[in-house]
């Protein structure tokens, strides 16, 4: 084979050969991993029972001292309930203007209440201060008060929702007592309220702070009831709003 020819024949051999490898590469199946999608996370909805019994523990700031009876804030939590959950709800009050810690355990002990609520409220120890009974009262006997709640909450901490003390120093109430009294007041009312949080930190019982809310009495009149001193419907509203995430979380099922 001449020389020339031994070239020709070469170059269409390989031409053949890259021809080959070109269709096996253009064969070969391309995979590829679809990106993996994370589906969104969606939170249940709340449920809570459609039958609640509801008891508020407390004083004046319980009670409603100088507002309509639906106006305070156990019956303005009761009917929030009703319209958010369509809940029939049950709502036992024990509270009574001036009681301090050891009126509401008195009362307690004289009324016996059945052990079967699913919601209790606290609001207790603004009375203590004000009558200046000695700090160590209540450093005994708010502890008694929450074991209370907790046993007339079916035994379950979790169905016990603390609140708490307004501070009545930003009050036209406050603000006209016999010398500038409303420093020593605010100061006494957090000492009151950082024990009980601490309190109810320590033994996972839900604490709501409220106080600040009413430190905006001078500033926001609509917030302080007609007599000068306790809170409106306005300012128990915000209460219950403020008190609703850990509402919830009581009585879910």
């Amino acid at each position: 084979m001449k020389p020339h020819f031994k070239q020709i024949v070469t170059v269409i051999f390989s031409i053949f050969l890259l021809s080959c490898t070109a269709e096996e590469s253009n064969s070969t199946p391309i995979t590829t991993t679809p990106p993996v999608v994370n589906p969104p996370v969606v939170n249940p909805p709340t449920t809570i029972p459609s039958s609640i019994n509801y008891l508020a523990l407390g004083d004046s700031y319980t009670i409603g001292q100088s507002v309509c009876e639906t106006c305070r804030f156990p019956e303005q939590l009761k009917s929030s309930l009703r319209t958010m959950f369509s809940s029939t709800i049950s709502l036992k009050i024990i509270a009574t203007t001036g009681w301090t810690t050891s009126n509401l355990l008195a009362a307690i002990d004289s009324q016996k209440p059945e052990s079967n609520y699913d919601l209790v409220t606290l609001l207790i120890g603004v009375n203590n201060q004000y009558q200046r009974r000695d700090f160590s009262v209540y450093e005994k006997e708010f502890p008694d008060l929450v074991n209370k709640a907790v046993m007339l909450a079916k035994g379950d901490k979790k169905n016990v929702v603390v609140i708490s003390i307004p501070d009545y120093a930003y009050t036209p109430y406050g603000k006209n007592l016999a010398g500038d009294q409303s420093a020593k007041i605010s100061a006494e009312i957090t000492k009151y309220n950082s024990f009980a949080e601490n309190y109810c930190n320590t033994n996972q019982v839900a604490f709501v702070s409220i106080t600040d809310i009413t430190r905006e009495g001078l500033n926001s009149p609509n917030l302080v009831a007609s007599d000068g001193l306790h809170p409106s419907e306005s300012a128990y509203k915000l209460f219950v709003d403020r008190m609703m995430p850990k509402v919830k979380i009581a009585l879910q099922n």
